[in-house]
């Protein structure tokens, strides 16, 4: 069964823009786990110009569902995901002046960082997700550092989706495919929506957890999040 878990960043972005506490984050994260959802993610930046390391630490308390944070290992995210020790840990190689994650990590070039920095977490007991496009190598290079899982770099699929979605999903069938194989669970994110989710989901039938933020959070203006919860969970189950 395929788990969805929300991200919050958007939240903080509104909140951030006032300067005051107004949406507050940690009464939002409560609701949207009440309304259904099954993880909550976030992914703090260097510059904290959405979710705050604080942010980071007082949400420990309040996620009862899975609690997934995303980032590039920098010193100060590591020393951080090691105090909270969250369930899940997404390595993503965005840069400090990334608007957003745009890429996915060379797990063959950068093989023996991450296996580094998969040990520490590990050995905190900490699973760990490692962000990729959907490429064979790649997924053999997140099994060969370690990693318990891989994430999507689903961006791609969304592009093309309206124009031919059965060639855009071919590459992540490929890769899902290949990390069952080697042992690797699968979770996606990034771009996908109510309009593209249900594909995705059907054809990666090993798929484990999305996690979505931006389109979800954007599609609740209009519908809800009490509406819009549900209906993703009914799109992926």
């Amino acid at each position: 069964m395929t788990l969805l878990s929300v991200n919050v960043n958007k939240i903080a972005t509104l909140r951030n823009s006032r300067g005051s506490n107004f949406p507050d984050l940690l009464k939002v994260t409560k609701d949207i786990q009440d309304f259904g959802a099954e993880g909550i993610t976030i992914h703090p930046r260097p510059d904290e110009r959405h979710i705050k390391y604080s942010d980071a630490i007082l949400l420990k308390n309040i996620v009862k569902s899975e609690y997934n944070i995303e980032g590039n290992p920098i010193p100060k995210f590591m020393d951080l995901v090691l105090e909270i020790k969250p369930d899940q840990v997404t390595l993503v190689p965005d840069k400090v002046d990334s608007l957003t994650s745009n890429q996915g990590w060379d797990t063959i070039k950068n093989h023996d960082f991450l296996k580094s920095i998969i040990k520490k977490l590990k050995n905190q007991g900490i699973r760990t997700s490692i962000f990729i496009n959907p490429k064979i190598n790649m997924v053999k290079g997140a099994h060969s550092v370690g990693a318990d899982r891989i994430e999507l770099y689903t961006e791609s699929y969304a592009s093309k989706y309206e124009t031919d979605r059965d060639l855009a999903i071919k590459p992540y069938i490929e890769a899902s495919i290949k990390a069952n194989d080697l042992g690797l669970g699968v979770n996606a994110g990034h771009d996908l929506s109510l309009e593209n989710i249900e594909f995705f989901s059907k054809k990666i039938t090993s798929l484990l957890e999305v996690s979505i933020g931006h389109a979800l959070i954007c599609e609740s203006l209009y519908l809800g999040l009490e509406n819009v919860i549900p209906m993703y969970i009914g799109k992926i189950k």
